[in-house]
């Protein structure tokens, strides 16, 4: 799935190309030797096709020019202190490459080709600096080559990686969309092999939370609300053009990210318990489905959620049914849409769902809602019949599982979505109204003193909720 060229960097290379080179007086000064202008003016300002031909008869001398030989040093190595003439180069080595891919090849014989422009990446701390932007494209596209090329990892495409990587981050961490639109691009263009996803996600705490915090912004949703994904704004960015989702974010934007994830699930074995654990990643795509007007970006949603589901059964099912993913499906399909993958992918996510949720019951319900970590105001939560019928097993289940995962929940503040605190003690109260008995357990637990403590919460409903759960505590306690 090949994608259009980031605009901003589209930008950059063309008016570097434009810009006139004193190259005669470059060779003067010693930034040039004559044979490397040479060559470069044998292949600068020509065809297409012209420049492919005189690469390949010449490849190796080429593949010397960028990155040195055993007796001579690169064009790199001679410019060194003429900024205007790197950026050129590294415009130029990067069109080489794209035209005349042997050449990738002959670059990566050498003994370090990745040696120069690693070293520009940390050249500046200015985001919007060329030659490191530069550098990390023309990176990319021969790091990407090479992965490819070889069947087995190689320890240099690893390193490589690994410092890539680590800078994309830092554009993918920029207000700017234009350089978040570059690294989303650059991540997807890296991420083609198992190996290369291992490493991106062996980062993830500045490769993947980052896009999913601007995805959170496209859905509306604050990082920890619940599965309703509570609305919460955001500032466009000065390059957003295309703004379709909340928070002023590119729909361009949002597809690119949304691509990454997507290659990132074919490896869901291993990233999927790890990604709905870190960023809720089951609910917000759930909400991205709500919102998504575009079959291209509901397409990428809906094959990245059955990647996920089909190797996490167990684990994410529970998830996609506390946030109404089953129903969100039916309404999909009652929408007339055309793209035969999506209709596809649609078909087998509603499948796999419904062979999980048709012998469902209540309980099993409320369990999920729980295990998933969040809490919504479900019907279970205000039926007193399913607290008479189900109270005693919510305790006593699986060890006290549940009740040990509401403490884990409680224990959290929730400060963008204070109903969960709410639902907890509303839950707590019902639990020890059915069941006294088990009063210790839970006091255990630490839920009686989190309650306690709750009562004094900033939220009215919070507070509410808690004072009901401590009155019913004391109730049987004073009985007693």
């Amino acid at each position: 799935m090949s994608l259009a060229a980031p605009a901003y960097l589209n930008s950059l290379q063309s008016n570097i190309r434009a810009r006139p080179i004193p190259w005669d007086g470059a060779v003067r000064a010693g930034n040039l030797t004559e044979e490397q202008l040479k060559k470069i003016k044998s292949v600068d300002k020509v065809r297409k096709e012209q420049r492919k031909q005189t690469i390949e008869k010449d490849v190796k001398n080429y593949s010397n020019l960028l990155v040195g030989s055993g007796d001579s040093g690169s064009v790199f190595n001679k410019a060194s202190k003429r900024t205007d003439i790197l950026q050129y180069i590294l415009v130029l080595a990067n069109d080489l490459i794209s035209d005349a891919p042997e050449l990738a090849g002959s670059i990566l014989e050498h003994s370090n080709p990745y040696q120069h422009f690693i070293s520009f990446l940390s050249q500046s701390n200015n985001p919007e600096d060329p030659i490191p932007l530069l550098s990390a494209t023309f990176l990319v596209n021969l790091v990407a080559y090479s992965i490819t090329a070889n069947s087995k990892p190689q320890k240099r495409d690893d390193e490589a990686l690994s410092k890539l990587f680590s800078y994309l981050s830092t554009l993918a961490k920029n207000q700017d969309s234009g350089l978040q639109d570059i690294a989303v691009q650059h991540y997807s263009s890296l991420l083609r092999t198992s190996q290369s996803k291992k490493i991106f996600w062996k980062q993830k705490q500045d490769t993947v939370g980052p896009l999913f915090d601007i995805l959170r912004k496209a859905a509306g949703a604050a990082r920890d609300s619940d599965s309703t994904l509570r609305g919460s704004g955001g500032a466009s960015s000065i390059r957003s053009t295309d703004t379709r989702f909340a928070g002023g974010v590119g729909l361009q934007l949002v597809y690119n990210i949304l691509l990454v994830i997507w290659q990132l699930s074919f490896e869901a074995g291993f990233v999927g318990e790890d990604m709905e654990k870190d960023e809720e990643v089951i609910p917000l795509y759930t909400q991205l489905l709500r919102v998504s007007a575009k079959e291209k970006t509901t397409r990428l949603l809906l094959s990245t959620l059955h990647n996920l589901l089909d190797a996490n059964k167990e684990a994410l099912i529970p998830a996609a049914t506390t946030a109404r993913l089953p129903a969100l499906l039916t309404n999909l399909n009652g929408r007339h849409l055309s793209d035969p993958d999506l209709l596809e992918d649609l078909e087998a996510l509603t499948n796999l769902l419904d062979d999980y949720t048709k012998n469902q019951t209540t309980f099993d319900e409320y369990a999920d809602e729980v295990n998933s970590g969040h809490l919504r105001w479900s019907p279970p939560h205000k039926n007193p019949q399913f607290w008479r019928e189900n109270s005693r097993k919510i305790l006593e289940d699986n060890k006290g599982a549940l009740p040990k995962k509401l403490a884990e929940i409680l224990g959290k503040s929730w400060d963008n979505d204070k109903k969960v605190l709410a639902i907890g003690c509303n839950d707590l109260g019902n639990l020890v109204r059915e069941a006294p008995e088990h009063r210790t357990t839970l006091e255990k637990l630490g839920l009686k003193g989190r309650v306690m403590e709750l009562m004094n919460d900033s939220d009215e409903s919070v507070r509410w909720e808690s004072l009901k759960a401590v009155g019913g505590w004391m109730r049987y306690s004073m009985e007693n």
